[in-house]
């Protein structure tokens, strides 16, 4: 039997600076650094991945970048899919291999990633556009300059009266677009109850991850007329089965399961218990939405509007028109024919991160 072809990869970090500040519960961004992963193959073909990791579990691009590294003998000897899955924790790193491995695959089969995956070919998606955790008046302003939303996804931090200002000043200034929520855990079970009633009076649909992960049986207790989410509850496959009846949606990120591998068998799992699945986005290029707009195909809500807030986006990039995303097939993970060596190397990211 033929030996498996050997792979180059080059890791590369991009700082990624946003175009303005992003504040959520705890936490304010001004940039959100990424790993890029890229495999090569001696026939010119080549997978890309990016990744920015999960911050409130410290999975950030330079541990990234040490875990794939060290993997590097593995990696090159000419790793699949199906191996990285033991090789690699769910996190970050795997996100960015994954992807790159879906993707080079795509190349040497001619076939884009959505066919691989027995996805239907893609159509545009209605995506959520996000609004920081900003004073009601800022979050009201926004709201109107997203003209092209159907669906806003607000941040809340925790201060029940702000939030309740929020809310009620997005609804005022969009009443004609669906309302999402994000508490991204800032809750408690005792302080929540003021919010609640407002959520329905504003015609919010979807409560997000309104209590910290570890907090999931508090959900028992949660009297909500609105949807409830899982987003920090539910990192990957294995976490699944406990929030059966607890919530009505599961947020499913690549950068948390660890790619478009196991996402795909967190949306099977999640139909068989009865969950329906949101795909999300820790912000990132269109080289993180690409994998994640696939994934969003099979999705009942999709929030991947994080291509948006970034300075520079790569070229092509994902296309947004009338509150949709669509995600051309040259963007990621098309079938296209393969480079020359000489191609390949001029294409790592100028910001690589030499090998120590």
């Amino acid at each position: 039997m033929p030996s498996r072809p050997r792979l180059q990869m080059s890791l590369a970090i991009e700082p990624l600076p946003l175009k303005a500040p992003f504040a959520i519960a705890g936490h304010r961004f001004e940039a959100m650094p990424a790993l890029v992963a890229t495999l090569t193959d001696g026939d010119g073909h080549r997978g890309r991945g990016e990744a920015c990791g999960v911050y409130y579990l410290d999975d950030r691009p330079a541990s990234m970048h040490a875990t794939l590294d060290a993997q590097r003998e593995a990696i090159e000897a000419g790793i699949d899919r199906a191996a990285l899955q033991a090789l690699l924790p769910p996190g970050g790193a795997r996100n960015a291999l994954d992807c790159a491995l879906w993707e080079l695959q795509a190349q040497r089969e001619r076939r884009p990633v959505w066919a691989l995956a027995g996805l239907a070919p893609p159509r545009p998606l209605p995506t959520a556009f996000t609004l920081g955790a900003d004073a009601p008046a800022q979050v009201a302003a926004g709201a109107r300059a997203l003209a092209q939303a159907r669906l806003l996804k607000l941040k809340l931090d925790g201060d029940a009266a702000l939030d309740i200002a929020r809310v009620a000043a997005a609804r005022a200034a969009r009443p004609d677009v669906r309302l999402l929520v994000d508490a991204n855990q800032a809750y408690t079970l005792q302080r929540i109850e003021p919010l609640i009633a407002t959520l329905s009076d504003h015609r919010v649909e979807l409560l997000e991850q309104p209590f910290p992960r570890g907090r999931e049986a508090d959900l028992d207790a949660l009297d909500c007329a609105v949807a409830v989410a899982a987003d920090e509850s539910v990192q990957g496959l294995d976490e699944l089965d406990a929030l059966a009846g607890r919530c009505d949606v599961v947020n499913l990120k690549l950068d948390k399961c660890g790619g478009l591998t196991e996402a795909l068998a967190m949306v099977a799992r999640a139909r068989a218990l009865g969950l329906r699945c949101m795909v999300g986005n820790m912000l990132g290029t269109s080289w993180a939405a690409a994998p994640a707009f696939a994934l969003g195909q099979v999705c009942e809500l999709v929030d991947l509007d994080g291509p948006t807030f970034i300075q520079a986006d790569r070229a092509p990039a994902v296309v947004y028109r009338d509150g949709f995303i669509h995600c051309p097939d040259e963007v990621w993970g098309g079938a296209v024919a393969p480079r020359s060596a000489a191609d390949a190397a001029a294409s790592v990211p100028s910001t690589q991160v030499p090998r120590p």
